[in-house]
């Protein structure tokens, strides 16, 4: 069995023909948000319509990390090493603190509720940067089905607590990344539910003082759309896809697939060289190792 999709030769050398797509922890509803906590060996992620955040440990297994959950979906680390979580039943942006605590850093814009935070990003300078699309206040099923007070928009909270919608012509955007020297940011767009709405990735240049600029249309993801992301140290996205993850190059062409028999939702770098792709896929969370490094 091939686990790869090489088109651009070059993936071929990312790729290891010996190391397997491996499922680690299956058997929830539909799984998102991993993140890796490499200096407590584990990875943190979403099972959202069961309502909780579970974790896996290598050579121990998986188990119940946090329940009730606020339907978490999307998780990072911020520069402290403290876990950040968008909640959908929240309807808002949380920091677990190192005693265990929640602080809420967003709930509300201009006296308006949030709709469903969906993922989230911490950059160099401590500010957390997070998507806003209605998906989980649009049924009850990963949260709880609620009238929409916003537009579906990217936010900036920067370390002050000031809070700044960045990003306001998207139809619902959801998995961000930055490439690896903070100068591009990448947002998904996946549309409203049942719309028809176009589904990218977009890329704004990042300017002086965070500002964006540009936004044009960097990769449509086929089959299926873009979700979750992340780069590797070269500046490569590794996308979500209906057929598995994508690695797309800096340019926007398609470089090679990894293959994954359910369809990802999500996806982070881990394991002792960051060289370890953890990706959540509806009902299951894989493991493959790379000959390629990953960001945050």
């Amino acid at each position: 069995m091939s686990f790869f999709e090489i088109i651009d030769p070059a993936f071929g050398k990312f790729v290891l023909g010996n190391a397997p797509v491996k499922p680690i922890a299956t058997g929830f509803d539909w799984v998102e948000g991993p993140v890796w906590f490499g200096d407590l060996n584990c990875l943190l992620f979403s099972d959202i319509p069961n309502n909780r955040i579970m974790r896996w440990i290598p050579g121990v297994g998986t188990s119940v990390f946090r329940e009730p959950s606020n339907f978490s979906n999307g998780h990072t680390r911020d520069r402290q090493g403290r876990l950040v979580s968008c909640e959908h039943g929240g309807r808002r942006v949380t920091r677990t603190e190192f005693d265990g605590s929640i602080t809420v850093i967003a709930d509300s814009y201009e006296g308006k509720r949030l709709n469903s935070p969906n993922d989230v990003i911490v950059a160099s300078d401590g500010a957390i940067w997070f998507t806003d699309p209605h998906y989980g206040i649009a049924t009850d099923y990963e949260g709880h089905r609620s009238e929409q007070e916003l537009h579906c928009n990217v936010y900036r909270v920067d370390p002050s607590g000031t809070m700044q919608a960045v990003l306001t012509d998207f139809n619902c955007p959801n998995g961000l990344a930055f490439s690896p020297d903070e100068k591009k940011l990448y947002v998904a767009d996946t549309g409203r539910m049942h719309s028809g709405d176009p589904q990218h990735i977009r890329v704004f240049s990042v300017g002086e003082d965070w500002r964006l600029s540009g936004g044009e249309v960097f990769h449509a993801i086929s089959p299926g759309c873009a979700d979750g992301m992340r780069l590797d140290t070269d500046g490569n996205l590794w996308s979500s896809a209906a057929d598995g993850v994508h690695c797309i190059a800096p340019d926007g062409h398609v470089m090679g697939k990894i293959l994954v028999p359910e369809t990802v939702s999500n996806l982070c770098f881990g394991g002792r060289g960051k060289h370890r792709l953890f990706i959540t896929a509806t009902t299951s969370v894989y493991a493959i190792s790379l000959n390629r490094s990953g960001t945050l």
